[in-house]
């Protein structure tokens, strides 16, 4: 049975609404509603649910880029949307997302050293790193090679490499400021399925090597089970049912949850 680390990430009753407009009133749109969850130091919370169901809303909140209605995002025991400008500095030092689109995420005018060192340019002093050229350089080619790519890719530009290396280029700019938290939000979906397998199979020994806490938000529940410790799943921005990975898939109490096990596909022979 897998025991809770030490709390990483508190979520405890927040909500999400977003004005719009209906005819001549406006309405409140109800995005996330009430959802109370943690993650443990150390572990990975399988964050599933259909398109439209929250769980980017959440990530979000989590990541200090939009605030709650209601309720309270703690990170290290600080509420993030009430967090100083210097907290929250160091709060996103220790938080890094990795998203969907690996293309979209990276500036196509950067070359591959200026992204994965954009990070320590943005926060090193802070984080204690020097900034000089060699330096960085050095610690670039450290990056790339944790994520399987070699120093000929330091001078190439993104639309010169293939969807998955976009990704690993991702992770490797994620990992620049050694974050304790990887929010990662449906990183394989737009990759096809091998290449998604090898993308899996690296967030996995990276997670064993750095001691890294992931949020990993899907719609696919076999791959949600592959990586997680735990599970939550959203419906239309509540949270419906949390459990430990294996016991949840096993005997899902909830139709829904019973519904995406059997709308999404078996994991291919190459996540291992």
């Amino acid at each position: 049975m897998y025991h809770l680390g030490m709390a990483l990430v508190e979520v405890d009753g927040v909500s999400k609404s977003y004005p719009r407009r209906a005819g001549l009133r406006t309405e409140m749109q109800h995005v996330v509603e009430d959802v109370s969850l943690t993650i443990g130091s150390g572990e990975t919370l399988g964050l599933v649910g259909e398109s439209g169901s929250g769980k980017t809303t959440l990530a979000r909140m989590i990541l200090g880029l939009a605030e709650p209605s209601r309720g309270t995002v703690r990170v290290e025991g600080i509420d993030v949307a009430r967090a100083s400008r210097a907290e929250l500095r160091r709060l996103r030092r220790q938080m890094q997302p990795v998203f969907q689109d690996p293309y979209a995420a990276l500036n196509p005018r950067m070359n591959v050293l200026q992204i994965v060192t954009e990070p320590w340019v943005i926060h090193g002093r802070e984080a204690g790193m020097a900034r000089g050229r060699s330096a960085l350089r050095a610690k670039a080619v450290e990056l790339l090679g944790e994520v399987g790519l070699d120093e000929s890719a330091l001078g190439r530009h993104p639309h010169e490499f293939s969807g998955g290396q976009r990704q690993r280029i991702n992770i490797a700019r994620a990992l620049a400021l050694r974050p304790k938290l990887l929010i990662l939000d449906e990183p394989v979906s737009s990759l096809d399925v091998s290449v998604g397998a090898q993308i899996v199979n690296l967030l996995r020994r990276l997670q064993r090597e750095h001691g890294l806490t992931y949020l990993f938000i899907s719609h696919s529940m076999p791959l949600v089970r592959y990586l997680s410790t735990r599970i939550a799943v959203m419906e239309r921005g509540r949270l419906v049912e949390t459990g430990e990975a294996v016991a949840l898939c096993a005997n899902p109490q909830e139709k829904y949850t019973r519904r995406l096990i059997a709308a999404t596909p078996e994991l291919p022979a190459d996540v291992a």
